[in-house]
């Protein structure tokens, strides 16, 4: 079938209107992720006139809002890990231990009805988690523990159950990649299921499982809304989970919701506290990158 000139000029239009369309879509996601960038250097630049870098990082009291101000945001960053800490020790077990479940152990139908339940998780509003901590989970430790209504043990619970999904089933994804063949070996040499999921599958899969540990991590680092409402507001430097903490995302949405007048040093402590969570996920990402870069050299 021959085809008409006009038809393949029009053809070849459509194709490079298309084309640029695609190129505008990638160029958006660049050029925000630039302004946002660039807003929280200008600002927190700004921010460093007034209060030295050296008190900023090394300080251990965080009162900005309070006379004498106080700008030393370890506390800050100690809620942050706390948070993310407790709720990665909750979430990586349970999530490895799911997607083992589904990869190697659950039948087609099993799989097909766990997974999307497991993942409808990970569509609750934080903010139902942050209630869900306040009036379930809190008056549940209350019974065995002395704990504040405000703690860092519920908000590490319910974020480790909010990024639970995340891990099993990117983690899933991962172990089911691996090839067929490589688990037919280990059964032919007299391996157990058992033996074929910890030291075949896991190990193969370890870059994708690894991936899914610090995207997740990433997001607990970054939770708002659950930790606002049930870790409290009070910044302090402690390990114990049953006090009231603070984390750097509840202290921006605390002050971003205050009175607090446009331009003050008080309000531009919310682009300083959001350059170092931005540099704390960046470098976790940087990481991940690395040893799945590492993890590659030493397979291949």
């Amino acid at each position: 079938m021959e085809i008409r000139p006009d038809a393949l000029k029009w053809q070849n239009i459509r194709e490079m209107a298309i084309e640029k369309a695609f190129f505008l879509c990638a160029i958006v996601s660049i050029l925000t992720t630039l302004g946002i960038v660039l807003v929280l250097v200008f600002e927190t630049f700004s921010f460093f006139k007034e209060v030295p870098v050296l008190e900023f990082l090394t300080g251990t009291t965080w009162a900005p809002t309070y006379r004498p101000q106080h700008f030393g945001v370890l506390p800050l960053i100690n809620g942050t890990l706390m948070i993310a800490g407790g709720a990665a020790v909750i979430a990586i077990p349970l999530g490895i231990a799911s997607a083992i479940y589904l990869s190697e152990y659950a039948s087609a139908k099993v799989r097909n009805t766990v997974k999307p339940a497991l993942e409808i998780l990970a569509g609750i509003p934080t903010v139902v988690y942050g209630y869900f901590a306040i009036s379930f989970i809190t008056p549940l430790l209350r019974n065995f523990v002395d704990t504040n209504i405000f703690n860092a043990a519920s908000a590490s619970i319910v974020v480790g159950i909010m990024i639970l999904p995340m891990i099993s089933s990117l983690s899933e994804d991962a172990m089911r990649s691996v090839p067929r063949a490589l688990r037919e070996g280990a059964y032919a040499l007299g391996s157990t299921k058992f033996d074929v999921s910890t030291k075949i599958v896991v190990p193969s899969a370890l870059s994708g499982i690894i991936a899914s540990f610090i995207l997740a991590i990433s997001r607990a680092i970054g939770e708002t809304m659950a930790v606002t409402l049930a870790a409290g507001a009070t910044p302090k430097m402690t390990l114990n989970f049953f006090e009231s903490i603070q984390t750097m995302t509840a202290y921006i949405v605390q002050v971003s919701m205050g009175d607090t007048p446009f331009g003050s040093i008080e309000y531009k402590t919310i682009f300083a506290v959001g350059m170092v969570l931005f540099v704390m996920t960046l470098f976790m990402n940087i990481v991940s990158m690395w040893i799945k870069g590492r993890y590659r050299e030493v397979y291949n």
